[in-house]
Parts: C-alpha cells; sequence; structure tokens
C-alpha cells in the first residue's frame, strides 16, 4: 500500500504539469488569430503565412528524401521475401519452410503496398519526382490484393513479375527525377507493425 501512493502522487503531478503545459501552448496561439487587437496583429499574421524560398526548397528535399526511404523499404522486402523465396523454389508444395515463407511473403506484400503508396504522396511534394510517379499509380494499385495471394499460395510467375516491375519503374523514375532509390530490407518488425 505505501508504494501506491507515491506512484498515484507522481502520475498526478504529471497530469498535471501536462495540463499547464497544453494551457501554455494554447494561450500562445492567440496572436495569429487576426482579431488581436493591435494595429499591427494584421500584418504580423500575414508575413508569416507567406512561405519563404528556402522554406519551399527544403519541403521539397524533405519530400525526395521521404520518397527513398519508402520505396528503399519497398523494394527491400520485395526482393527479400518475395522475389528472392520465390526464385529459389520456396513458396512450391512441399518445400521446406514453404509455410513460414508465404507468411512472411503476404506481410511483406501488404508492407511493400503500403510504402508504395506513401512514397507516392511524398513524391507530391516535388515538382519533377511528382511527374515522374505519376504514371505509376495504376501500377501501384494493381499490386492492392497481392499481400492475400502470397500469403495463400496463389501467387504465380506473373505476379512476382508485377511486384518486380512496379518497384523497377519506381526506382527508374526515382532516379530520372534526382532521387536514387537503394534497396533497404526491413527488419521483421517492420513488416509486423
Amino acid at each position: 500500500m505505501t508504494r501506491s501512493v507515491p506512484l498515484r502522487r507522481l502520475l498526478v503531478a504529471l497530469l498535471l504539469s501536462c495540463t499547464v503545459l497544453v494551457s501554455a501552448t494554447a494561450c500562445g496561439d492567440s496572436g495569429d488569430s487576426g482579431d488581436s487587437g493591435s494595429a499591427t496583429g494584421t500584418g504580423v499574421s500575414a508575413s508569416s503565412s507567406v512561405a519563404s524560398p528556402s522554406a519551399s526548397t527544403e519541403k521539397q528535399r524533405l519530400a525526395k528524401t521521404r520518397f527513398v526511404a519508402n520505396a528503399g523499404l519497398a523494394a527491400g522486402a520485395t526482393y527479400q521475401w518475395i522475389v528472392k523465396p520465390y526464385r529459389a523454389g520456396t513458396f512450391k508444395k512441399g518445400a521446406e519452410g514453404r509455410t513460414f515463407a508465404l507468411v512472411k511473403a503476404g506481410l511483406a506484400g501488404g508492407f511493400a503496398y503500403n510504402r508504395l503508396k506513401a512514397a507516392t504522396e511524398n513524391a507530391k511534394g516535388d515538382p519533377l519526382l511528382s511527374k515522374a510517379v505519376a504514371p505509376l499509380t495504376a501500377g501501384i494499385e494493381s499490386l492492392k490484393g497481392m499481400a492475400t495471394k502470397l500469403r495463400n499460395g496463389q501467387a504465380g510467375e506473373g505476379d512476382i513479375g508485377a511486384f518486380e516491375s512496379v518497384i523497377d519503374s519506381i526506382k527508374n523514375a526515382g532516379k530520372s527525377a534526382g532521387a536514387e532509390v537503394q534497396d533497404k530490407v526491413p527488419s521483421t518488425s517492420q513488416l509486423t507493425g
């Protein structure tokens, strides 16, 4: 019983601290409303809402970086857990470790689809990259149900080829826009999380 009292006090103190911090942060935003009552309030809010050229450049650079990271994870997962085991014959009936390979391939398929969708969203932040990736959205959408096919052992040569084709297209589009994609194999916890 003596241990619960200090823990309870700690939680109350933490909760109060968070409340004060949130209240102070909320009160600090009142200058952006434009109705602050001062003559310069409107001028300040208007000038702070205009993006500077360096902010736009930074946003484009981050868009490319995020695109490269997401596309690289999708490419790594596809090669490591879908293409490589398929070529090794691990997906064939009676192969040793088939069930585990199929489960992992299903997870990798879902993960790769998710990362490819994120990469296309990231590409929208850079005009050149956006133009290069835009034609590939239909190919990415075609991979939507592939994770289930992989998990159930129903994926064939054409399905594996479709994955490889989309990944290669994304890599080429990134390279043409100055955002070269390298395969990055995600950890097992990234696949499941």
